[in-house]
């Protein structure tokens, strides 16, 4: 009997261990045709967090092997795009990190997710990396900059989905601590961490290794 997968947001768990799932798969070629760089948003509980891990179990090539078992039999497995199980990919989720502290502490713990993020893409791709990936605990925008060099050694690309990329905007505008100019500058302003970070993944995507981008977030309405 099947299970519904309530709060369950997880592909691999959703498949392997025999949860209800609706098949969209067959809007996977869809996003391939739609372009590379892509911004994705709707309105909360829409199942955002759970199309991106679809995204990442089928274009993760240390999954290759399991294919079928993932995909064997929904849509896409009957007629899958050649660019399955092909990438790198690398998930941050920005609602992991909270902007309620001060300036400051904002920006030291956007630094520890994002290289916490690199470290983890580090341990699980360590077969297929050349060389190691420089982690600067204070510079994760350095950090992210040596794994696109170790990327480019490798036959692959990166696949780089963002998950929530608003979320500091809306806690921001929405949450409980008063909206400082300090706190806005540091995360959202034309020189703030938030938007450095942005910059760097769209120079990444000019042929610097970084392939593809899917970033999800919320609609206004």
């Amino acid at each position: 009997m099947l299970e519904f997968p309530y709060s369950v947001c997880d592909f691999y768990t959703l498949i392997t261990e025999d949860y209800f799932y609706v098949d969209r798969t067959n809007h996977i070629r869809l996003i391939e045709k739609a372009g590379k760089q892509l911004l994705f948003l709707r309105p909360r509980r829409f199942g955002k967090t759970l199309l991106l891990s679809m995204l990442e179990n089928y274009y993760d090539v240390a999954k290759a092997d399991e294919f079928e078992r993932l995909f064997g039999h929904l849509a896409i497995g009957q007629n899958p795009t050649p660019k399955h199980n092909q990438y790198l990919v690398m998930t941050w989720d920005f609602s992991a990190v909270s902007p309620q502290d001060d300036a400051h502490q904002i920006e030291q713990t956007l630094h520890r997710y994002v290289n916490s993020c690199i470290q983890d893409f580090a341990d699980y791709y360590q077969a297929l990396l050349p060389s190691e990936i420089r982690i600067e605990p204070v510079d994760a925008i350095d950090s992210f900059l040596s794994l696109l060099r170790v990327v480019r050694q490798t036959p692959y690309r990166l696949y780089l989905l963002i998950d929530e990329y608003d979320n500091f905007a809306n806690e921001m505008m929405m949450g409980s601590q008063e909206l400082s100019k300090s706190r806005y500058d540091t995360l959202l302003s034309g020189e703030g961490l938030l938007k450095t970070v942005f910059k760097t993944v769209k120079s990444a995507s000019a042929g610097r290794g970084l392939d593809r981008v899917f970033i999800s977030g919320i609609s206004p309405v």
